[in-house]
């Protein structure tokens, strides 16, 4: 036995189009193999709650909206996670965000763009130093990496081989003196 849902798609009440706002090319992708939406799927007995639970679960998204727009949309808004840093830990190289939250979905080695922290606590501590470091852009370009030290201090490991280690406080007049 059919369900309501199920004789309201064949009135046309079900899913055609699946329009996904504020999110990266990258991050579409991710988001719509998570909402598990399907062509023809009734759109009546869609769950809201749980394809937002879904899209959530996306390393990439900090927050959703999902929308029925009837007869045969889901529309979807997100604020998406900006990528911050690469982490690499334990061997492992990952995309964190500004608050060193690991993006799961995230290929590291598409974003060589991206400045590189290494050790243990650099990725909860990478949102604090970076920005101080990209407002100097003559320092970012010679930087290949930021290695955090006892989880403490940070040492500037520049592409030319130089090492420069930072006071584990006042970072910034520091920063300032060798800019």
């Amino acid at each position: 036995v059919r369900g309501v849902d199920g004789e309201f798609a064949d009135l046309g009440f079900k899913l055609k189009t699946v329009h996904i706002e504020g999110a990266s090319p990258m991050a579409k992708a991710d988001i719509l193999n998570a909402t598990a939406l399907y062509q023809d799927q009734p759109t009546l007995g869609l769950d809201l709650a749980d394809l937002r639970t879904r899209v959530e679960g996306v390393g990439w998204v900090k927050s959703a909206k999902v929308v029925r727009l009837l007869p045969d949309t889901v529309f979807i808004s997100v604020e998406e996670r900006p990528a911050l840093a690469v982490w690499q830990h334990s061997g492992a190289m990952r995309v964190i965000d500004g608050d060193g939250r690991i993006i799961r979905e995230a290929d590291a080695a598409r974003f060589p763009q991206l400045p590189l922290v290494v050790g243990q606590g650099a990725d909860q501590a990478a949102g604090a130093i970076l920005p101080a470091v990209n407002a100097r852009p003559r320092l970012r370009d010679r930087l290949e990496a930021l290695v955090r030290v006892d989880d403490r201090r940070w040492d500037l490991r520049l592409k030319d081989g130089s090492l420069i280690q930072l006071p584990a406080i006042d970072e910034e007049s520091a920063l300032i003196q060798l800019d």
